[in-house]
């Protein structure tokens, strides 16, 4: 009988390791994710200040340029419904 748990712990521990793996994964997929977020702010903040310019940027920063426009268009009690902040920022998780 001890080789039936023997083995069934054997397989607890690998599938342990392997979620550990999965979340890893996961956390580093989310970082890699916030690190575009933060280059795409700090390339668009270039572009806007005039420090940088590429034809590749226009439509993009035209687009943020617009969104931005009409988020500060927005009546007050409107911004609080998504929860107001750097709209060039996410919305916040939910907790």
């Amino acid at each position: 009988m001890s080789s039936f748990f023997d083995k069934a712990k054997q397989k607890a521990e690998q599938a342990a390791a392997k979620a550990k793996e999965g979340v890893e994964d996961v956390q580093q997929k989310r970082e890699l994710s916030q690190a575009y977020g933060d280059l795409g702010k700090t390339a668009f903040e270039l572009v806007d200040s005039g420090e940088i310019s590429h034809p590749r940027f226009e439509e993009t920063v035209a687009k943020i340029r617009d969104l931005n426009e009409k988020l500060a268009a927005e009546p007050a009690g409107a911004t609080s419904v998504s929860g107001g902040g750097d709209p060039s920022q996410p919305p916040a998780m939910p907790t």
